[in-house]
């Protein structure tokens, strides 16, 4: 079924009230939260909003946070999200991310206690409009296992880098440090798919294409493959450490889990998730007219790469551009599966999904 930008958006504002956020965090949690539907990245929109319901009936998100900063400098902050949706904390970490580089050029922030903020795209894209580079980064639930282990020690720790053009469209890379996202597991567990080579291991260590591999035990895999998944667990731990170990939040095994079959541990290291942002004002390097001018003659010349037959050289944030301007015109299509646990919960409120 596909459903309109704004129907999507006036249900999903409406659940995240139901809960008692209040108005202005109910809407910037659904903007955040429908940009990944927007984007195509359906694993991470609208069809988590359920587990973002399920966190709550569980005591574990606080509707109505006190987010705020707990140590700073004058180029550097921690703060504290108060257990709020990680959708409402990572945008006000921004906040404070861009207001400090707006004073002295750089601003970096890590969060502890918060939540799953969504994609990291959104985060990384805020400062876009001030002229910066925005960075975002989060641990995750601890589902991935580092090079050799059989141990779940990771999450997939996405990496998000948006850096502003001129005439071409902006950069935004958003790419998390596993071979895929859980996301996308649970999208082939809806679809009843398996999934590609590499993706998962079972409990034993062995490749598997079983979509319900880390459910039963197994694990995500890092970046990189049979040869080089060294790189992939790298970045994943320097996602932890900015993340959490620099803010006081869960790290590794203790990080509490988002999906449904992990509960939280009971000898938690820290507070909550941890989150990791940056904002960088293109002016403290050089003059902003200028590196833009050469960011759109280093995207045209990678646009215009000879490319094999049949395909052609895409810049990073090239498809899900793409993809927003289509789905803000046609809808956005949602599984039939995702559409039975939205109309759910949306029961359980009195919010009808129309």
């Amino acid at each position: 079924m596909t459903f309109s930008y704004n129907q999507l958006f006036a249900f999903t504002e409406a659940i995240f009230r139901s809960i008692g956020c209040p108005e202005a965090d109910a809407t910037l949690a659904t903007e955040t939260l429908l940009s990944a539907d927007l984007r195509g990245i359906d694993s991470h929109g609208v069809a988590r909003l359920v587990g973002y319901v399920r966190l709550w009936e569980a005591g574990r998100i606080n509707p109505t946070p006190r987010v705020g900063v707990t140590y700073e400098t004058p180029s550097t902050a921690v703060v504290d999200g108060d257990g709020g949706l990680g959708l409402v904390v990572g945008p006000k970490a921004m906040r404070v991310a861009i207001e400090k580089a707006q004073l002295v050029g750089t601003g970096w922030v890590s969060v502890k206690n918060s939540n799953h903020f969504g994609i990291a795209g959104y985060h990384a894209m805020l400062p876009l409009a001030h002229d910066m580079i925005g960075v975002a980064m989060t641990n995750a639930s601890p589902l991935v296992a580092p090079t050799f282990s059989l141990d779940r020690l990771l999450g997939t720790n996405p990496i998000a880098v948006a850096v502003p053009a001129g005439e071409q469209p902006d950069f935004v890379a958003d790419l998390a440090t596993t071979t895929a996202a859980n996301g996308k597991l649970e999208i082939a567990q809806r679809k009843q798919l398996p999934v590609p080579e590499g993706w998962v291991q079972n409990a034993d260590g062995s490749g598997s294409t079983d979509a319900n591999a880390v459910k039963n035990g197994g694990a995500l895999l890092p970046l990189g493959g049979a040869t080089g998944s060294h790189k992939g667990y790298a970045l994943g731990s320097i996602v932890d450490i900015f993340s959490a170990v620099l803010s006081g939040a869960n790290y590794g095994p203790w990080v509490p889990p988002f999906v449904a079959f992990l509960q939280p541990p009971t000898d938690p290291v820290g507070q909550g998730l941890g989150h990791f942002f940056g904002a960088m004002r293109v002016d403290a390097f050089r003059p902003a007219d200028e590196f833009k001018a050469h960011m759109d003659n280093w995207i045209s010349t990678f646009r215009n790469a000879h490319a094999v037959e049949g395909k052609k050289v895409l810049i990073p944030g090239d498809p899900e551009r793409e993809m927003a301007a289509h789905r803000i015109l046609e809808g956005i299509p949602l599984l039939d599966a995702v559409v039975q646990d939205l109309e759910g919960v949306g029961k359980k409120f009195g919010v009808k999904l129309q």
